[in-house]
C-alpha cells in the first residue's frame, strides 16, 4: 500500500520496498570473472605509468646516471602493458565464455584508455623529455595525439557496429604496444615522431584488422610471451639482449605496417571481385 503525505502530495515507499531494492541492486553492480580481469589490465597500465615515472624520469630530473636502473624500469612498464594486453585478451574470451556484468563494457573502455593510451602516451613523453636527441614539447605533441587517438578509438568502438570478426583501425593494445616499440628502437627524433604519429593515425583510421580469436589469439599470446622474454633479456644485459630487443621492435613495426597493406589488398580485390560478379548478372 502507498501512503500519501497530506503536506507534499508525493507517494511514500514502505520499508520492505526500500529493503528489497536493495538486495536486487548488488545483484546489477556485482563483478564477474571477466571484470576482475579488466581490472587487473587497468592495474598494469597505472603500474606502467608508475615505473616510468619512478624508474626513468625521476633519476633524469635528479641527475643519476644509472643506466641500468632506466633500462630495468623501461622495460618492467613495457612488460607491465603487455600484462595489461594479457588481461585484455582474456577479459573478452572469458566474457563470452562465461557472463560479464552490465559495468562490463565501460570497464574494458576505461581500462583500456588507462594501459593503451595513458600509459604509451606517458612512455613517448618522457622520451622525449630523457632522449638526448628529442626536443621535450614536440614529444608532448605527440604523446597528446597517442592519447586522443586512443580516446576517439575507444569512444567510436562504443557506437558504430562493424561486421562480426574485425575492428575498424588498429587496436588500441596493438597500437600501445606499437608505440613503446617505436621508441625502443632508439631511432632519429624525426623519423621516431612520424612513426609515432603514424601509428595513432591507424588506430582511427577505418582500415580493418582481425579480431584475436582462436589460431589467431594463441599467435598473439605467444608473441606477447616472447616480447617479455626479449626484454627481460634486454633488461638485465644478458647476452645479445640488446640485439633480441630490436629484433623484436622491428617485428612488431612490420607486422603494423603490413597488416593495413594486406587488409587494403583484401578489400580491393573484394570490390573487383563484386564487379566482375555485378557485369556478369547484367549480361543476358
Amino acid at each position: 500500500m502507498t501512503v500519501i503525505d497530506p503536506e507534499t502530495q508525493t507517494g511514500w515507499v514502505p520499508e520492505a520496498d526500500e529493503a528489497d531494492d536493495d538486495e536486487e541492486m548488488p545483484l546489477s553492480l556485482r563483478l564477474s570473472i571477466a571484470d576482475t580481469l579488466t581490472l587487473g589490465n587497468a592495474t598494469c597500465g597505472f603500474m606502467a605509468v608508475y615505473f616510468t615515472t619512478t624508474g626513468i624520469l625521476i633519476p633524469h630530473l635528479t641527475g643519476s646516471q644509472e643506466s641500468g636502473m632506466a633500462r630495468h624500469s623501461a622495460a618492467t612498464a613495457v612488460i607491465l602493458m603487455l600484462c595489461a594486453a594479457v588481461f585484455d585478451l582474456f577479459d573478452g574470451l572469458v566474457a563470452r565464455k562465461l557472463r560479464s556484468s552490465p559495468m562490463g563494457a565501460e570497464l574494458d573502455n576505461l581500462s583500456d584508455l588507462i594501459s593503451f593510451g595513458l600509459a604509451p602516451a606517458y612512455f613517448v613523453l618522457v622520451y622525449g623529455m630523457v632522449a638526448d636527441d628529442a626536443h621535450q614539447r614536440v614529444a608532448a605533441v605527440g604523446a597528446i595525439v597517442v592519447l586522443l587517438a586512443v580516446v576517439l578509438r575507444l569512444a567510436r568502438f562504443s557506437c558504430v557496429t562493424v561486421k562480426d570478426g574485425t575492428f575498424q583501425g588498429m587496436p588500441s593494445p596493438f597500437g600501445a604496444l606499437t608505440v613503446v616499440s617505436i621508441v625502443l628502437l632508439e631511432l632519429p627524433f624525426e623519423a621516431t615522431l612520424l612513426a609515432v604519429v603514424g601509428t595513432a593515425w591507424l588506430m582511427v583510421s577505418r582500415v580493418e584488422y582481425p579480431k584475436p580469436r582462436g589460431v589467431l589469439a594463441v599467435a598473439m599470446l605467444g608473441w606477447i610471451v616472447s616480447a617479455m622474454g626479449m626484454l627481460a633479456a634486454w633488461a638485465f644485459d644478458a647476452p645479445g639482449g640488446q640485439v633480441l630487443l630490436q629484433m623484436g621492435c622491428a617485428l612488431q613495426i612490420v607486422l603494423a605496417a603490413t597488416i593495413p597493406l594486406f587488409a587494403t589488398a583484401r578489400r580491393v580485390n573484394t570490390f573487383r571481385d563484386n564487379r566482375r560478379e555485378a557485369r556478369a548478372a547484367q549480361i543476358p
